[in-house]
């Protein structure tokens, strides 16, 4: 039982990123409840996991970092506020040292997302999206937002085995 309480409360974090990761890129909104569920659900992933309270304690701090560091990038306008809750909550559940990998490949995934909607955008692209899905009719659109928490979730789903969670199942 206490095995399958530990993995459950493991797969949340997965989960919620690729739900997160698909409204951003069909609608540019990730819904507050994502990042609230992820924050809510971490203490009882910590403590079914037995990470000890200096961990813990680690993993918030750095989590409050994050979350000033994604509100300044907010107010700069190079993220959106969703984009910043999330990148906040991801920080809070990876912890140190995964937290490297995370902002490492995120970057990497920013850069490879904003260069393909570049191509995505380019006329010759674009008139044969025209009837496709309107969320991809939509990313196609020039002068369009990137759906920056598809980079974050590609960070964060490779970051993840690497956490310090997922080292206690």
């Amino acid at each position: 039982m206490i095995h399958a309480l530990q993995t459950l409360s493991l797969l949340v974090f997965p989960l919620l990123i690729l739900i997160a990761a698909f409204r951003d890129a069909t609608s540019y909104t990730i819904p507050n409840w994502i990042s609230l569920a992820l924050v809510a659900i971490f203490p009882l992933a910590a403590l079914a996991l037995g990470l000890p309270l200096a961990a813990v304690g680690i993993q918030l701090g750095l989590g409050v970092a994050a979350l000033a560091a994604a509100m300044a990038m907010f107010a700069l306008g190079w993220i959106g506020g969703g984009d910043a809750k999330l990148f906040a909550a991801a920080v809070l559940w990876l912890g140190w040292p995964a937290i490297l990998t995370f902002l490492a490949v995120t970057g990497v995934a920013g850069g490879a997302l904003a260069v393909g909607l570049l191509a995505l955008r380019a006329p010759a692209l674009r008139r044969h999206l025209a009837t496709g899905p309107a969320w991809v009719v939509r990313l196609a659109e020039p002068g369009e937002n990137v759906p920056y928490g598809v980079a974050i979730a590609v960070g964060a789903l490779a970051a993840f085995p690497g956490c310090g969670l997922l080292a206690r199942l």
